[in-house]
């Protein structure tokens, strides 16, 4: 009998839920120890549920990272709007994260009748407490989260220090059933390679850029050579408008450069080879609104899942 299926080992599946830039991607990546959602402090960074799985000596959880909670204006908004409430199904656990530096409102309200709905127990992590000068602030803030929703347990945290991550965990296990791990211990993300690697390059596009650019780009791998010792990638980068082209290519070639190299250096570090990466920019109008081009940048359609 292996660890993962001795009696006394739990294990299940946790959604992440929230706002946009309540720090669910930091926080599941701190969780689970590892680089798998991109990072950005623009609003929907994350678009579609990416798993993390944290296997421990007594338990498996695996993490279900969502886009975050907002109003659906485009067929893409919707589709992402889709997968959050997906991800509030066969959960044997809700996390919902709250940013504890800003105060309480009509939006978090409305994102947390979206978990009431559910039958599931729903912990609420008040994420980014780091940036609090005076913790004392807390203790108000949680009693207008415990007003909106009757949470299973209330857990300060910091995904950027670490702070109230191993009370989480714990939180977490204590509400797991037991039974064996869903997957094998070495494994960490249902993503494949080639999206992670897009979304690599779509993280440095959001930390580089203007506003008008972030939610306009979307990433094709359109070549994927893997030998032991390099790794050659060529992507498209689509945009919506001229304009927008233009600022991803800057003067002289000088954006795309730069996002290149530190999309480039990032791919090394996370696949552990040399990485030949070449990036091209094209305009394609209206993609958030195509059905068609939404199926080819959905990750599952490069793993055959529906």
């Amino acid at each position: 009998m292996s660890d993962t299926e001795r009696p006394g080992f739990v294990s299940g599946f946790v959604s992440l839920l929230g706002l946009p830039n309540a720090g669910k991607s930091t926080l599941m990546n701190a969780l689970v120890g590892a680089k798998l959602a991109i990072v950005a402090r623009k609003p929907q960074t994350t678009r579609t549920t990416i798993q993390g799985v944290l296997t421990l000596d007594n338990a498996q959880i695996v993490f279900v990272d969502t886009p975050g909670i907002h109003k659906s204006d485009t067929t893409f908004n919707r589709r992402m709007m889709q997968t959050v409430r997906a991800a509030l199904d066969g959960r044997d656990v809700l996390v919902f994260v709250g940013d504890a530096s800003v105060p309480f409102t009509g939006a978090d309200a409305q994102a947390i009748d979206l978990v009431r709905k559910s039958q599931t127990p729903c912990i609420l992590a008040l994420n980014k407490i780091d940036r609090l000068e005076d913790k004392a602030v807390l203790l108000p803030l949680i009693e207008k989260y415990k007003a909106a929703h009757d949470f299973a347990d209330y857990v300060p945290v910091s995904a950027r220090s670490g702070e109230g991550l191993e009370e989480l965990k714990k939180a977490i296990l204590g509400r797991l059933p037991e039974g064996p791990a869903h997957f094998p211990a070495d494994y960490i993300t249902d993503q494949p390679e080639r999206f992670l690697a897009g979304e690599m390059i779509r993280e440095k596009i959001l930390a580089e850029t203007q506003r008008e650019v972030p939610h306009s780009v979307a990433i094709l791998i359109d070549q994927w050579d893997d030998t032991p010792r390099l790794l050659r990638v060529l992507a498209t980068i689509y945009v919506e408008k001229e304009g927008q082209k233009a600022i991803v290519i800057g003067a002289k070639g000088a954006m795309l450069k730069r996002v290149g190299t530190f999309a480039r250096l990032d791919m090394e570090k996370f696949f552990g080879r040399k990485v030949y990466l070449e990036l091209f920019v094209k305009v394609k109008p209206k993609w958030r609104e195509n059905p068609a081009f939404l199926n080819q940048i959905d990750w599952r359609s490069m793993t055959g899942e529906g």
